[in-house]
C-alpha cells in the first residue's frame, strides 16, 4: 500500500484505521478500556502534528512534535496489548503497530533535524 507523504493525512489515516480495527473486536471489558485508550492517543498523533505545524516558534513546534511522538508510542502500546488479547485480528493489529513505529521514526527525525 502506498502510504500519504502528507504527514497530516497519513497521522488521519493512522486515527482512522485504528477506530476501523477497535470497531471489529469484540465488546470485552479490555477490549473496550484499551481501545478507548487507543482512541484518544492515536487521534492525539495527528492533533499535536497539525498543531505543531501552527507553531508559535520553533520551541512550540518540538514541543508539540514531541508530544506527538509520545503519542504514537502510547498507540503502539495499546494496539500491542489488543493484539496479544485478539489473536483472530492480528494481521490488522501487526500492520497498526507498524504504522505507528514508522509515525514514530518519522516524527524522531523531524524533531531532530530541527534541533
Amino acid at each position: 500500500m502506498n502510504k500519504p507523504f502528507d504527514l497530516e493525512e497519513r497521522t488521519f489515516l493512522f486515527a482512522k484505521d485504528c477506530r476501523l480495527y477497535i470497531q471489529k473486536l469484540p465488546k470485552t471489558i479490555s477490549n473496550i478500556e484499551d481501545g478507548k485508550q487507543l482512541i484518544r492517543s492515536s487521534g492525539s498523533v495527528g492533533a499535536n502534528y497539525i498543531e505543531a505545524n501552527e507553531k508559535l516558534g520553533n520551541k512550540d513546534f518540538l514541543f508539540r512534535a514531541k508530544i506527538a511522538r509520545k503519542e504514537a508510542k502510547e498507540s503502539k502500546y495499546w494496539i500491542s496489548l489488543l493484539h496479544e488479547m485478539n489473536i483472530e485480528f492480528q494481521e490488522v493489529s501487526k500492520a497498526l503497530i507498524e504504522e505507528s513505529e514508522e509515525l514514530r521514526k518519522i516524527l524522531s527525525t523531524i524533531i531532530s533535524k530541527s534541533n
